[in-house]
């Protein structure tokens, strides 16, 4: 039970690192689906959503400690975001896609600062 626990703070440790960088992408994707449009711009919507997967396995394998003692993040509320995202992405529309990861973000911050809160 003790080495479960240590396997997931050292997840969240790497979590901690990588968050930031992905919250920076997450905002400048959203200028490129809004109108901003580059020759990369799937290419890399494909790399924030691959990083987006790997946070999100993260959080599903760290719920307990990352919400023990109190919810730092609402698994339900991330959850639909996440499914809302998806959707958009399904239906390759740039300004739904847009508007999905304006409402996700706030989340993913909350979840960069929840993993700092656990690890310290």
């Amino acid at each position: 039970m003790e080495d479960n626990r240590k396997e997931q703070i050292e997840a969240l440790e790497v979590l901690a690192e990588f968050n930031e960088r992905l919250v920076k992408n997450m905002n400048i994707i959203v200028k490129e689906l809004s109108g901003q449009r580059l020759d990369d711009t799937d290419k890399f919507l494909k790399s924030i959503v691959d990083a987006m997967n790997w946070e999100i396995q993260v959080v599903n394998g760290t719920m307990e400690v990352l919400n023990e003692g109190k919810e730092r993040l609402n698994k339900e509320e991330f959850n639909g975001a996440v499914v809302s995202l998806s959707e958009a992405i399904e239906a390759k529309d740039d300004a739904r896609m847009a508007e999905e990861f304006k409402k996700i973000i706030p989340l993913f911050e909350q979840l960069g600062v929840s993993a700092k809160e656990v690890i310290k």
